[in-house]
């Protein structure tokens, strides 16, 4: 890249290459991690905060019907996050089940509850909103940060 600087000649600046870390990951752990939102999105958002949350988001249960797309688009987010996290998990060389826990809580602070925090507060959401969302994210990125922590 050059650019010239107001009061002398072109300067050349050489950029660095910058690679990510190679890191190995475990395939399975990855799939196995992606089937608990799933499986706990299924408990969750059915038997355990399903009137609340409906009432939260102004739903009913008719509204939910035809609801496939909402399921792929949920699988595919959660084989993201799986890999995400197993590549978080592994870059910072976790290769136990406590580490593995508190690395998604780390990442469920930092991000999950701060970024559902201001879309509820902006979008006029209740705090009970937050609380089913979050505590969702919370449980699952608790059980998958244990499960890529201790399978290596």
């Amino acid at each position: 890249m050059r650019f010239s600087l107001p009061s002398g000649p072109p300067v050349t600046v050489r950029r660095k290459e910058v690679r990510m870390q190679e890191i190995e990951l475990n395939w399975l752990a990855v799939a196995v991690a992606a089937l608990v939102p799933m499986a706990l999105g299924a408990l969750w958002y059915s038997l355990l905060f399903a009137r609340p949350w409906m009432r939260a988001v102004g739903r009913s249960a008719e509204d939910m019907s035809g609801a496939s797309i909402g399921y792929g688009l949920s699988a595919i987010a959660a084989l993201v996050t799986s890999y995400t996290l197993a590549r978080v998990v592994r870059w910072a060389e976790v290769d136990d089940l406590a580490n593995g826990v508190l690395v998604g809580l780390l990442l469920w602070i930092g991000f999950v509850a701060t970024i559902i925090a201001v879309q509820t507060y902006f979008g006029g959401r209740s705090r009970t909103l937050w609380a089913i969302d979050a505590g969702y994210w919370l449980v699952s990125l608790l059980v998958m940060g244990a499960i890529h922590g201790a399978w290596e």
